[in-house]
């Protein structure tokens, strides 16, 4: 991979491998690194004997196949506990999740992209879907509109660019459907997502403000469709949205209130 004016080529590439080792499954065998970084088999296996030498990639005595080292841990959690919407947001999800029972996630926006920053696992949803620092698309979950609702439809469409993917049946896959999605997220103050990133799980979201009242993340409950299914579709008025919602507002204007908003 070329390297951009003003970096340097080898850090580049080491962090092109660290990257390939944190996409896909745990363990990964060389020529599958290097064909993600875009670098030769040579090449990737003396970035690989270095970084293991410094901890930051370990190699399965047994198969051969690399992983991401222990090393990488500090650094990575440094700067997640540095975050101010992370240290924010902890307790206030810690506590939503309790009284819901429900997953409770924090996102923010990099990018075209939504970034997990923690998830939190209530009583009836036992397994996390999703880990600190990995993504999803913005139009198709409820997080993501919340990110994207105060953008104007110019700056929305030249984020996403002209297509959106319909990851299901159910997914808001037309910008003019989003820009409605957006409007009703400035209207109510939350937004939802019914089965539109994976069939039989659906969410609720709102966002969360900085001291400038500028949308610097957002909040949602989730769960699966069956317990979640109350919530509102084009065709079915919800029946538990509106305690839902208030509970999520609720958390989300505790998070702003603490990252400075009025």
């Amino acid at each position: 991979m070329p390297a951009e004016q003003g970096t340097n080529q080898s850090v580049e590439r080491a962090v092109s491998v660290l990257r390939a080792l944190g996409a896909g499954s745990p363990e990964r065998r060389v020529s599958d690194i290097a064909a993600d970084a875009e670098l030769g088999p040579s090449t990737t296996s003396r970035l690989l004997a270095t970084l293991e030498q410094l901890d930051l990639v370990e190699r399965n005595p047994v198969s051969g196949l690399y992983r991401l080292g222990l090393g990488t841990l500090p650094l990575a959690t440094m700067a997640l506990n540095s975050h101010p919407v992370h240290r924010a947001s902890r307790m206030v999800l810690q506590g939503l999740a309790a009284r819901t029972e429900l997953g409770a996630n924090v996102g923010i926006l990099r990018g075209a992209d939504l970034v997990f920053l923690s998830n939190f696992e209530g009583a009836r949803t036992p397994k996390a879907y999703t880990q600190a620092g990995s993504t999803a698309p913005l139009h198709a979950t409820a997080i993501g509109k919340c990110l994207v609702s105060r953008m104007t439809v110019k700056e929305r469409r030249s984020l996403l660019g002209p297509e959106l993917d319909a990851l299901t049946d159910y997914t808001v896959a037309s910008h003019e459907a989003l820009d409605e999605a957006c409007d009703a997220v400035r209207r109510t103050g939350y937004a939802t997502e019914v089965q539109e990133r994976a069939l039989g799980r659906s969410s609720l979201a709102a966002p969360v403000l900085d001291s400038r009242g500028t949308v610097v993340a957002a909040i949602s409950l989730w769960g699966p469709a069956s317990l979640l299914g109350t919530l509102s579709t084009a065709d079915k008025p919800g029946t538990r949205e509106a305690e839902l919602a208030g509970q999520v507002i609720e958390a989300a204007d505790a998070i702003s209130q603490a990252l400075g908003a009025h």
